[in-house]
């Protein structure tokens, strides 16, 4: 028994070092490369503050997005919603690419009106969901903010 334990594993080791020879090297191209997004297509004169979509090979990041104007959590949601599917549109995404998503709500007293904005947004597949309430509320007085990460 001992011998036939010695026999696989010679014959799994060869198994591993062929394969090895045979991987071709990973060349520089390969790799992912991080990739700035810019709202006009050009970098901006002087660095921003941040971005508001980075690509990393197939991954997209989209930064949080809130709705700036007067009105209610339903409004703001379909806002917020619209303005992440033109990004994601013109980053070579989509909504039903977006694998995982994070809502940060002024009050979470808005969850149920927020949910009923946000459901079916993202096709029959809707990714994973992260809700809070940010304490101290949403810079710019938005009553809800969402940033997603999506695949090209």
């Amino acid at each position: 028994m001992a011998t036939d334990r010695r026999k696989f594993f010679k014959k799994a080791a060869g198994v591993t070092a062929a394969a090895a020879v045979a991987a071709p090297p990973v060349k520089a191209q390969d790799k992912p490369v991080k990739k700035v997004h810019y709202n006009n297509g050009r970098k901006p004169e002087k660095t921003p503050l941040f971005n508001g979509a980075v690509s990393y090979g197939n991954l997209l990041f989209i930064a949080g997005i809130g709705a700036h104007f007067e009105g209610d959590i339903k409004a703001h949601t379909k806002h917020v919603l619209d303005e992440i599917e033109k990004r994601l549109k013109a980053c070579g995404s989509s909504m039903e690419k977006v694998v995982k998503c994070n809502v940060y709500l002024n009050d979470l007293k808005d969850y149920k009106e927020m949910n009923e904005a946000f459901l079916g947004r993202f096709g029959a597949e809707p990714p994973v969901r992260t809700t809070i309430a940010a304490a101290g509320g949403i810079p710019g007085n938005s009553l809800v903010e969402i940033d997603v990460i999506a695949y090209i």
